[in-house]
């Protein structure tokens, strides 16, 4: 036999010795593997079943078993970090030591999530610990959000901290949402907060282009494109020293979002998913069949006969529905230390309680934190947000003409008239009294949005104590509408030559580049610095246009889909694109601790506008603020019974630049083969600027089993920004100008959190927040007009002042003295003071209270048994007064024989004549007090079940369950835009689309 090459023999020992190796290594490994065991438990001692335990150097998870034990073995010797974390828990970590193989065991007790001190929290370009902080503010974390279905990121917070009111203002799906801060402290420029997202400001446009004629007038929520699924938390700024960094647009606030980021270990999937239904929570209260006919033959028994149809219907109940709502959301996070992950993805599909409306929502989020280099010290956070949004809207339009809206045809049809008639009709009378039926089949209007946000954020530590950060950030939206209106359904004898379609599109691009040097240093141990130092630049770009037609001849086809069919005559094409709208910017904020007790804040920035006159380009806003912790003194520390009490007073100034881009300079406007001139320059104009005072205490005492804070604030606004009509023999134009006066908004807020009760199985806390507000205005010239009330008889009808030595937006209408019972007609007060139907409420108008609450009102409660919870939100406001223009022109008695009329009107005590018409008065005016149960959750948590499913948690809520009030409309919580020449308004309820109880099963797990 052949002799092997002399190299296979080498190669075969070599390969002997390293088997022989191999297994020596493998069974010095085998001898010397160790074991890390242990159990998570709760401070009341029961096992967290579903906590997650992470060995960090190993990059080994594993989820707790039902009795909270775990174990991880073959562990070579050395040194490892050990962390648990449950939801609702604060995490634990420790250091672990395995030498000679030998078991070791680590037990974690972990307590719930309360405020700490220690606590970091968002502000603005950066982050700082609770107890550094000398501005107001308030974090709201995921854990203590608003349950249920929530379409917008603002309704997370209603009634959660004082200071703050959100006024849901229809109950659209998806629909506007009023948020206030301290108040309104502007007559012409926007008063919304200003809403930033992980560091990026927003430009609060809604990419929910326009409609027209009685199709929905509602332009959505701006922050609609986020899923509340995706936010870890959300940072209040309230006081001007620390809402300043933020400049020219600070003035109403700052709302900073703080979305979810992944975390260290390995992949984890989390699901969620609710189903409920929606309903009327109270249908209005108007006249049935058999009080219909009372009332024809008590007021209009000569009409009585010819008014009663026979029938018994509720048209109300008709156009609405018990509306299914689905919800589905998953996420999966995991990553190492040097590189974690999250990406998650949601489905909502919300249908409204009016027939036909609807909001489907397509959600998608991916973020990375990624660190590089040996040092670590190079870092890139990355995310991106992709959102489709489909609505359908109901035609329910404040700015209607006599034939009334959805809400209006159903309130007053008459309940002996059928809707159908024997073959399965609808009902026609004439175009004015509208078959409610009708209208919903006759109006189609559907919209899609799409937005995209991404945010690009590479960072550098040059030093332990220095870090560059750069931010890029650019967000597109886009809005598409379309709608038709079928006239030959509404009437279908004479409407079939007015056939109509519309097709609109709005787009936006916004860019931001922010470059920030931060430091953070710990001198010695009595000293801490820090400061950072930034340049910003933004850029906004909104562009629309819209094309509309009419004369139509239905062809089966929807009459978007073929514009160019319409009568020439009637086509209309319209198209915007806004001024150059840019803001640069230099900020610097610098802050030391002094033995932790001594706390000083200076922030400082400039900030140049495009938006500015020529001669006021550049502003600068500075703030400063000092605190002392005085539970941190020699004479307090140690005391267990305070752990935390602290002063702060702050100062600062603040600008509002939200008016329109090009204002201040001269603007064209392009008509049907024409130029004028819509806009005279303004090279002096500027930003309104607010200068605030706050005080505050924080306290937490009885070992943190009760804390809180106390604010006293004084906001003042000048040089206001309003847009008006120049006076002749100007030439006909508009310009905007500096009001001269000013605008107060002070009061007091207080925020208290107790643990009432906290023993082995039971916890019970209890939140209450309260803000006292008070609002006036001051050197104004004259007065401004506002608040558009609308409806029969009430063609160009104002309702609200801006007068000095008042709040913002009082009531100025005729003062009703009741009914003249000789003949049957309203009275009212004249300027002498007489009483007299005679008296014209057109002009006898008086200020008549005010539209703002005085008081704003939130209570939190959650109580646990074991693996039960329950937790209530209410919220509420006091002091304030609506307008019901609902009752005031749809439901008054004016209405018989032909119409429907309100039960409130039907009075046999004083017989009202059917001849007196309505009139802007205090008749409608009501008390807005109320206290509303917004959401009430039952939760049970399972714990694991199987190998497979963990954390299982079911729970079951309710939303908008009921309300404490005496206000007679659909909701005290209503905003309908009745603003007049850009002026807002407040207060007014106008057939709005009404607001839905909801109940809600909800299950989430992980994986």
């Amino acid at each position: 036999m052949e002799r092997p090459p002399l190299w296979m023999g080498r190669i075969t020992k070599i390969a002997g010795v390293l088997l022989l190796l191999q297994f020596l290594f493998a069974f010095n490994s085998y001898a010397q593997s160790g074991t890390i065991s242990g159990k998570v438990s709760s401070d009341k001692g029961e096992a967290l079943a579903g906590a997650t335990v992470v060995v960090v150097e190993k990059n080994l998870s594993i989820s707790v078993g039902s009795d909270g034990s775990f174990s991880f073995s073959k562990l070579e010797d050395g040194s490892y970090t050990v962390t648990a974390s449950f939801v609702g828990y604060a995490s634990g970590t420790q250091s672990v030591n395995i030498a000679d193989g030998k078991a070791q065991t680590v037990d974690f007790t972990l307590t719930p999530v309360t405020q700490s001190i220690d606590e970091v929290v968002v502000i603005g370009y950066g982050t700082a610990r609770k107890k550094d902080l000398t501005g107001s503010m308030v974090t709201i974390s995921e854990r203590n959000f608003n349950k249920g279905i929530m379409t917008n990121p603002d309704q997370l917070i209603q009634g959660k901290t004082p200071g703050v009111m959100v006024i849901n203002n229809t109950g659209q799906p998806g629909g506007s949402v009023t948020v206030r801060i301290r108040g309104n402290s502007s007559i012409r420029a926007s008063n919304n907060p200003l809403f930033v997202l992980d560091g990026v400001p927003m430009s609060g446009n809604s990419p929910l282009p326009e409609g027209r004629g009685g199709f929905s007038s509602d332009r959505g929520n701006p922050l609609t494109y986020l899923n509340p699924g995706d936010i870890a938390s959300m940072d209040i700024l309230k006081d001007a020293s620390a809402t300043a960094i933020y400049g020219s647009r600070g003035a109403n606030g700052v709302v900073i979002i703080t979305t979810k980021k992944g975390k260290a270990g390995p992949p984890v999937l989390s699901v969620g998913a609710s189903a409920g239904i929606s309903n009327m929570r109270e249908y209005p209260d108007v006249l049935d069949a058999a009080r219909f006919r009372e009332a024809l033959n008590f007021y209009t028994p000569s009409e009585a006969a010819n008014a009663d149809f026979g029938s018994d219907v509720d048209a109300f109940k008709a156009i609405t529905r018990n509306a299914v709502t689905q919800n589905y959301y998953a996420d999966v996070a995991g990553g190492t230390e040097h590189g974690k992950y999250r990406l998650s993805g949601g489905y909502l599909n919300q249908n409204g309680i009016i027939t036909g409306s609807q909001l489907k929502k397509y959600t998608a989020n991916f973020t990375g934190n990624f660190r590089f280099l040996e040092s670590r010290r190079l870092g890139l956070d990355f995310s991106l947000f992709l959102t489709q949004t489909n609505n359908q809207y109901a035609p329910i339009n404040a700015m209607v003409g006599s034939e009334g809206n959805l809400i209006s045809q159903a309130l007053q049809w008459n309940p002996t008239r059928p809707l159908r008639d024997e073959n399965g009709n609808l009902t026609f009378i004439n175009t004015s009294t509208r078959n409610p039926l009708a209208t919903i089949d006759a109006f189609k209007d559907r919209s899609v949005t799409n937005t995209m946000v991404v945010n690009l954020a590479p960072y550098y530590k040059i030093t332990d104590d220095l870090e560059y950060k750069f931010i890029y950030s650019v967000m597109r939206q886009t809005g598409n509408r379309e709608g038709i209106y079928r006239a030959g359904i509404i009437d279908p004898a004479n409407g079939l030559n007015d056939e109509q379609a519309f097709i609109s599109n709005n787009g936006e691009t916004n860019q931001q580049m922010t470059h920030t040097l931060s430091y953070n240093k710990q001198v010695n141990d009595d000293w801490n610095i820090n400061a950072v130092a930034g340049y910003e630049y933004l850029d906004y770009n909104f562009n629309n246009n819209i094309t509309f037609g009419r004369g139509f001849n239905f062809v089966g086809l929807d009459y978007f889909d073929y514009m160019q069919y319409s009568t020439p005559a009637t086509r209309e094409i319209a198209s915007y694109r806004s001024p150059t709208n840019q803001l640069q910017s230099l900020f610097v904020r610098g802050g030391f601790n002094y033995l932790n007790r001594y706390l000083f804040t200076a922030t400082a920035r400039r900030d140049g506008s495009t938006k500015f006159g020529a001669n006021n380009k550049y502003a600068i806003f500075p703030s400063l603020a000092v605190a002392w912790n005085i539970a941190e003194e020699a004479f307090l520390k140690g005391n267990n019974n305070i752990s935390q009490l602290k002063l702060r007073l702050g100062w600062g100034k603040t600008g509002n630049q939200e008016f329109p881009s090009g204002a201040s300079l001269n603007r064209l406007v392009f008509g049907n083969r024409s130029i004028s001139q819509a806009n005279y320059g303004n090279p002096d104009l500027k930003w309104e600027t607010s200068a605030t005072i706050n005080a505050g205490i924080d306290f937490s005492i009885l070992n943190n089993r009760l804390y809180g804070s106390i604010d006293y604030f004084n906001k003042k606004t000048t040089d206001a920004l309003f847009e008006q009509t120049l006076a002749q023999p100007a030439p006909a134009g508009r310009v905007w100008v500096n009001l001269d006066g000013e605008i107060v908004n002070k009061g007091v807020e207080i925020a208290l959190t107790g643990t009432v009760v906290k023993t082995q199985d039971w916890t019970w806390d209890l939140t209450g927040n309260v803000t006292f507000l008070k609002n006036s205005v001051s050197g104004l010239v004259g007065y401004y007009e506002t608040g558009a009330l609308r409806g029969q008889g009430f063609s160009g009808v104002l309702g609200q002042r801006m007068v000095n030595g008042q709040p913002l937006n009082v009531w100025y209408l005729a003062i009703h003295e009741g009914i003249d019972p000789q003949t049957g007609m309203s009275m009212y007060r004249g300027a002498d003071g007489s009483i007299s139907s005679a008296n014209d409420p057109a002009i006898n108008k008086f200020y008549n209270n005010s539209p703002n609450p005085t008081t704003l009102l939130g209570i939190s409660t959650n109580v646990t048994y074991k693996k039960f919870s329950l937790g209530a939100n209410m919220n509420g406001a006091m002091g304030h007064y609506l307008f019901n223009n609902t009752a005031a022109t749809t439901l008054g008695l004016s209405n018989l024989s032909l119409r429907n009329i309100g039960s409130s009107f039907f009075n046999t005590g004083v017989k009202e004549s059917t001849s007196n018409s309505a009139a802007p008065s205090t008749r409608y005016l009501e008390k807005g007090n109320y206290l509303k149960m917004a959401n009430l959750t039952l939760g049970y948590r399972v714990g694991n079940i199987g190998n497979a499913l963990k954390n299982f948690n079911i729970s079951l809520t309710g939303q908008n369950l009921f309300i404490i009030t005496k206000y007679t409309g659909f909701d005290p919580e209503v905003n309908t835009d009745g603003a007049t020449n850009g002026i807002p308004s407040l207060g007014i309820e106008y057939l709005p689309y009404p607001p839905a109880r909801t109940v809600l099963l909800g299950v989430s797990f992980s994986l």
